[in-house]
């Protein structure tokens, strides 16, 4: 087979949380799951059109169809929430210092054509134009480990700090309770603003966020914290060797998404 399928081990610690496969009824026989997943993460790693998977892996049809169903049914998400409670469980969330940042993705000319080209519509799809040219900016958020905790997307045009918040809200770690909150959460100088550290003070959360030069400078920034955002800066990296996530070839935002997910998947799913 490929050597980007799960291994025994990563499926194991998915099997159950799949849908129970159709066994002994008429009709076109039921492809395994595990065909079905490994032909989407051949799909991931190699950027190829949907068409071009090859036939080891069953129809690009029943491939693509069970990716789409289960993306709108939640499923990836799911599952990823799912790990993440058992890392969790065994203490290996880091809670010491999470990291945010934002990346722009260059937006392959088959992401368009969906509905026609606006401003609106473009914001409804997550995406617009930047000085990387058309394009999608990733969102994320991760642990002082690199564990990504959420992401979101918006046009490439739409500035880090606006999507802050939205970016809080999706996190997969409940943050109502105080144990289960960051000790400080750190940004570059585009999370800079008055209202960022003023959300993450009412959260009790210090924010380690650089200044910007024509702003006063903070005696209390902490420096040592500081040096330790680059983990954020490494995860993007890390997800964007998967080439359907370093460049976007989906119409649909949840399914660029979704792709994001399951690379962050297969991160957590070592740590178990």
């Amino acid at each position: 087979m490929s050597r980007h399928d799960l291994t025994d081990r990563e499926f194991d610690a998915i099997r159950h949380l799949l849908p129970r496969q159709r066994r002994g009824q008429a009709g076109r026989p039921w492809i395994d799951h595990r065909m079905v997943i490994n032909g989407i993460l051949w799909i991931l790693k190699t950027g190829s059109p949907w068409r071009g998977l090859p036939e080891e892996f069953g129809r690009w049809q029943t491939t693509y169809g069970r990716f789409r169903r289960w993306t709108n049914e939640d499923l990836w998400d799911r599952i990823y929430r799912t790990l993440l409670k058992r890392v969790d469980a065994l203490n290996k969330l880091d809670r010491t210092l999470w990291c945010v940042d934002g990346s722009v993705i260059r937006a392959h000319r088959c992401a368009s054509g969906m509905i026609p080209q606006s401003e609106e519509n473009d914001e409804l799809n997550a995406l617009g134009r930047s000085r990387g040219g058309y394009s999608t900016k990733l969102h994320v958020l991760c642990d002082a480990q690199g564990t990504l905790l959420a992401a979101t997307a918006t046009g490439g045009q739409r500035h880090e700090s606006t999507e802050f918040e939205n970016l809080m809200a999706n996190c997969e770690v409940s943050l109502h309770r105080y144990e289960s909150r960051p000790e400080a959460i750190a940004g570059d100088k585009g999370y800079s603003s008055h209202a960022i550290r003023e959300s993450l003070a009412d959260r009790f959360i210090e924010p380690v966020i650089a200044s910007r030069t024509n702003e006063p400078r903070d005696e209390n920034f902490d420096r040592e914290a500081y040096r330790h955002r680059n983990i954020v800066e490494r995860l993007i990296g890390w997800l964007k060797e998967s080439r359907r996530v370093a460049t976007r070839y989906d119409k649909l935002t949840s399914s660029y998404l979704t792709f994001v997910t399951l690379t962050a998947m297969r991160r957590v799913m070592r740590l178990l």
